[in-house]
C-alpha cells in the first residue's frame, strides 16, 4: 500500500469516467435529502413539529460533519477506491432499516447512521480527483462530481415523493435501499483503481498535517465559506416544504418532489461554472454566485407557487456554482493531505447544514417563511464577505 501499484498509468479523462465520477457523486448525496419532500407525511405519522422533523434532515449532516475529518485521515492511510465502494454499500444498511421504525427517536437515528459512511465518498472521493488529476481536467471533474451530487440530490428527493404516493413512505425507503446497494457495484466495476495514491498510515504524521491546515488561512476561509453554503441550502429545501404543505398551496409528496426538479438545472449551470472560475477567479465567481443566491431567496417571499420554483432555482444555482468554486478553491491550495483537508471542509460544510436545519427550523416557527428567508439572507450575506475578502489570495 506505500507505493503506488503502476505509477506509468493515468486514466485519461473519457466519457466513461466523467459518467462513473458524477454516478458516484449522485450516489452520496442520493439518501442525504431525500427525505426532505416526505416530511409532511412524516410530520403527521410521528405527530412531531416541525423543527422535530426537520431535525430528521439535520442528523444525517451532522454524522457527515463529525466522521468527514476520520475518514479522511483513514483514507490517507489506506487507500481510496474501497473506501468509496463500502461506504456507498453500507448507506443501504440504516436506508432499508427506515422501513420498519415506529418512533421519531429510532428514524433520528437512522438517518444519522446514513450519514456516517457519506464521507466516504465526498471526501474520499475529492481527494482521489485531487490525486490522480491536475489542472483543467481536475476542475472538469470536479465539476461533474458537483453535478453528480446535484442529481442525487434531486433523485433522492424526487424518487422518494413519488414512491411515497404510490406505495408508502416504508416501501419507498426499502427502494430507495436497493439502489445504493446496486450503485455500489457499479461503482466497483467501473471506478478505476488510484495510481499515485501513497499511503501515509502514520498517526503522527496525520496530526501534524491536521495543525499544518488548521493554520492555512485558505483552507479555513474555506470551510466557513463551505458552512454558509449548505446552511443555506438545506434552510431553504427543508422549510420550502413545510410552507408548500400549507395553504393556499398543499402539495402532496409527488408534487413538492416535483418541485426539486429545479436541481436538475445545477447539472446544467455547475459544469459551466469551471469557466467562470478559470476566467474570473474564485473571489469574483463567489461574489456573483451568491448574489445571484440572495436575489432568490428575496423573490421566494412572493405569492404565485411558479415564481417561487423559478426562485428556488435561482437560488440554489447560486450555490452550486459557490460550491464548485470551494471545492476546487481547496484542491489548488492544498498540495498534501488533500483527504484531511477536504474532511475538515466537509465537517464545516455538514455543520452549516446541521445549523440550517436547526436555526431555520426555529425561525419557520416563530415567524413562518419571511423569518426562514430573513435568517437564510443573513448567512448568505457573510459568505459573500468571506469569499470576497477572506479567500482573497496575497499579492
Amino acid at each position: 500500500m506505500s507505493k503506488p501499484l503502476t505509477p506509468s498509468i493515468t486514466p485519461k479523462l473519457n466519457l466513461a469516467l466523467i459518467i462513473t465520477v458524477l454516478i458516484t457523486g449522485a450516489l452520496a448525496f442520493i439518501q442525504v435529502y431525500a427525505i426532505q419532500s416526505v416530511l409532511p407525511v412524516l410530520m403527521q405519522e410521528f405527530h412531531a413539529s416541525a423543527a422535530a422533523i426537520g431535525s430528521t434532515v439535520g442528523a444525517t449532516i451532522l454524522a457527515v460533519a463529525l466522521t468527514s475529518p476520520f475518514l479522511g485521515m483513514i483514507s490517507d492511510a489506506f487507500g481510496r477506491k474501497a473506501f468509496i465502494v463500502g461506504s456507498v454499500f453500507f448507506i443501504a444498511i440504516p436506508t432499508l432499516a427506515l422501513s420498519f421504525v415506529h418512533s421519531i427517536n429510532w428514524l433520528w437515528w437512522l438517518r444519522f447512521a446514513q450519514g456516517v459512511a457519506v464521507p466516504g465518498i465526498t471526501v474520499v472521493l475529492l481527494a482521489y480527483l485531487g490525486e490522480e488529476f491536475s489542472g483543467n481536467t481536475r476542475i472538469k471533474l470536479m465539476s461533474f462530481y458537483v453535478s453528480g451530487t446535484v442529481l442525487g440530490g434531486f433523485l433522492g428527493r424526487f424518487l422518494m415523493g413519488y414512491l411515497t404516493d404510490f406505495m408508502g413512505w416504508r416501501q419507498a425507503f426499502l427502494i430507495m435501499g436497493i439502489i445504493s446497494i446496486s450503485g455500489a457495484v457499479l461503482v466497483w466495476k467501473n471506478l478505476p483503481a488510484s495510481q499515485k495514491f501513497e499511503a501515509k498510515p502514520q498517526i503522527s504524521t496525520a496530526l501534524i498535517t491536521l495543525w499544518h491546515h488548521l493554520h492555512n488561512r485558505y483552507i479555513l476561509a474555506a470551510c466557513a465559506l463551505g458552512f454558509c453554503v449548505l446552511f443555506s441550502l438545506v434552510g431553504c429545501f427543508t422549510y420550502i416544504n413545510l410552507y408548500l404543505d400549507q395553504p393556499p398551496y398543499n402539495l402532496s409528496s409527488s408534487q413538492l418532489a416535483n418541485i426539486f426538479a429545479v436541481y436538475l438545472i445545477g447539472m446544467i449551470i455547475t459544469p459551466l461554472s469551471a469557466r467562470l472560475i478559470v476566467k474570473f477567479g474564485t473571489n469574483l465567481t463567489v461574489l456573483i454566485a451568491m448574489s445571484l443566491s440572495i436575489f432568490g431567496v428575496l423573490i421566494t417571499l412572493m405569492h404565485p407557487l411558479w415564481v417561487i420554483v423559478l426562485a428556488l432555482a435561482i437560488m440554489s444555482s447560486g450555490i452550486f456554482i459557490t460550491q464548485s468554486s470551494t471545492i476546487t478553491y481547496i484542491s489548488a491550495n492544498v498540495t498534501e493531505g488533500r483527504s484531511l483537508a477536504s474532511g475538515l471542509y466537509y465537517m464545516c460544510y455538514y455543520a452549516g447544514g446541521f445549523a440550517g436545519s436547526l436555526l431555520c427550523g426555529h425561525a419557520f416557527e416563530s415567524g413562518g417563511w419571511f423569518m426562514t428567508a430573513v435568517v437564510l439572507i443573513s448567512v448568505q450575506l457573510l459568505a459573500m464577505l468571506i469569499g470576497g475578502v477572506l479567500m482573497r489570495k496575497k499579492a
